[in-house]
């Protein structure tokens, strides 16, 4: 589970701007204008640029 405080201060690394927190089966840190998903490992973010997922187009 991620801390209220974190989500609130957590950024891109790429482009500092905000990210969406995505629950389901695995979570995520979603940055739309850079098109890029941060894994969360074990709880914890995996805030590197070069382990980051491409967002396709239909992920919201």
């Amino acid at each position: 589970m991620i801390d209220d405080e974190l989500l609130k201060i957590i950024a891109c690394p790429k482009c500092k701007g905000d990210l969406e927190y995505v629950k389901g089966e695995e979570e995520f840190f979603d940055c739309h204008k850079c098109k890029l998903r941060y894994p969360i490992r074990n709880d914890i973010p995996v805030m590197l640029i070069d382990q980051a997922l491409i967002l396709e187009d239909n992920t919201r």
